[in-house]
């Protein structure tokens, strides 16, 4: 798995609006809380994901993106934001190309993503990872204090 100070990798991947989007995107401009979570609408990955829409204005206040990573689909993810509502950005990594190049390892006996949050400063650079089975809604509040 990626580790602090290390370069987080370039990656482009579709958005829940079919957008391509890519972490370039983001550097010189914005810090990235980029968390990858195993499957849209899973009790853990709803409280997490609920989490970080609940203090989302903090971590626009803290300059930071925050953009959650997940195999489904890109209609998984429009519904998925839309009934929690989300303002954040859900990418879709079928096949989980993104996944292996962080090095997150995958939970459940390799049948889903595991759940790891990069705090990612503008440079491009990783400045936290938080990987967590249990607190699902506890990375938001880390990565908060990260950045802060």
């Amino acid at each position: 798995m990626l580790k602090e100070g290390q370069q987080a990798p370039e990656f482009e991947l579709p958005d829940n609006n079919g957008d391509l989007v890519k972490l370039s995107d983001f550097k010189g401009k914005k810090n990235i809380v980029l968390f990858f979570y195993p499957k849209d609408f899973t009790g853990g990955c709803t409280a997490e994901a609920c989490s970080f829409r609940d203090s989302y204005e903090d971590f626009t206040d803290a300059g930071a993106e925050v953009i959650g990573i997940s195999s489904d689909d890109v209609i998984s993810h429009r519904k998925f934001s839309a009934q929690h509502k989300l303002p954040f950005i859900l990418l879709s990594d079928k096949g989980g190309k993104i996944k292996d190049l962080f090095g997150v390892k995958d939970d459940l006996f390799g049948l889903l993503m595991g759940r790891v949050t990069f705090v990612i400063d503008k440079d491009g650079k990783v400045k936290k990872v938080f990987d967590s089975k249990t607190d699902f809604s506890g990375h938001s509040s880390e990565a908060l204090a990260a950045l802060r």
